[in-house]
């Protein structure tokens, strides 16, 4: 089976009921591509939000202990979000950086 000419493996914002990574191939412009796009958009709005909130808590003298609790295993779920979208993102511009069909790297 031959890929597709500028066709790339893309790791998804999301996992395999077991746990394992999920990934597309193709040109990025596909379906699932697009349904991508649009979960790690909101994967990093929520971490946006959820940064004010932890914000907010840190402010409020009258925060539990629970809710501390709470907010940082919520913390730790958009960090694990937000780093497969950085794993994702940084693999597509290293590989359109090494094709030739990425950003001009500045001459030194």
């Amino acid at each position: 089976m031959s890929q597709t000419p500028g066709a790339s493996a893309r790791l998804l914002p999301w996992s395999s009921p077991e746990g394992k990574p999920c990934y597309v191939i193709g040109d990025g412009t596909g379906y699932i591509s697009r349904v991508a796009d649009n979960v790690e958009s909101v994967q990093l709005a929520m971490a946006a939000e959820l940064l004010d909130h932890a914000d907010d808590m840190l402010d409020d003298r009258q925060v539990t202990s629970a809710q501390l609790r709470y907010v940082v295993a919520r913390m730790a779920e958009a960090l694990r979000d937000v780093h497969r979208i950085a794993q994702s993102r940084g693999a597509r511009l290293a590989e359109s950086a090494h094709d030739g069909s990425g950003p001009v790297q500045p001459q030194v």
